[in-house]
């Protein structure tokens, strides 16, 4: 009979266990897609903005149609890609080409002075400095939740029940690098 006991409180403590383990995957898994979908939120409202800061610079320099098609092109990438390894870099694309058209409405005094440019300059900062909280945030719970799944003996119940390690939000390489403008004669035409 003891060694029945014994059993049953090895068995318990086993399953009690492995609930912890699991009910403690579940709440960083849900706090993962939390950050991601705080990051989704955020980028939904830099792909609205764009177009209207293509307008925008579009009025004062007409002939940097190559410069508006990148961005475009980039936004559309990025809005379609899926997963966040996919949405990471289309963003960092993205994000190369918002500097490239800064750079060149540099060049422009009178749309720099243009208040409704200035605002929506503006109102891209926030949602920039939103994206970096909400990326440090998601970088932040991706790091908890990896770490969860992968210290003994967390790694061996979360491999049965088929959790797997999520992807870090990180910025490219093109955009730790300063964006390089060349406005060569041939490129006005």
């Amino acid at each position: 009979m003891d060694v029945l006991l014994v059993l049953l409180a090895i068995v318990a403590v086993v399953a009690v266990f492995a609930i912890s383990v699991y009910n403690g995957l579940i709440v960083l898994k849900n706090k993962v897609d939390e950050g991601w979908s705080d990051i989704d939120t955020q980028l939904k409202r830099r792909y609205d903005l764009i177009p209207n800061m293509v307008e925008a610079v579009k009025g004062y320099a007409k002939h940097e149609s190559k410069t508006f098609e990148a961005v475009t092109q980039a936004r559309n990438m990025a809005m379609n890609a899926k997963t966040p390894e996919e949405k990471a870099q289309a963003e960092n694309v993205l994000t190369g080409t918002l500097k490239t058209l800064f750079a060149v409405a540099e060049n422009y005094p009178e749309l720099k002075a243009n208040e409704n440019f200035m605002h929506l300059q503006q109102t891209l900062k926030e949602i920039e400095e939103h994206i970096q909280m909400s990326r440090r945030y998601y970088n932040g719970t991706v790091r908890d939740f990896n770490t969860k799944l992968q210290v003994f003996p967390n790694n061996i119940i979360a491999g049965m029940l088929g959790f797997k390690d999520r992807q870090f939000f990180e910025i490219g390489e093109e955009e730790k690098q300063n964006v390089k403008v060349s406005f060569s004669d041939e490129e006005k035409k």
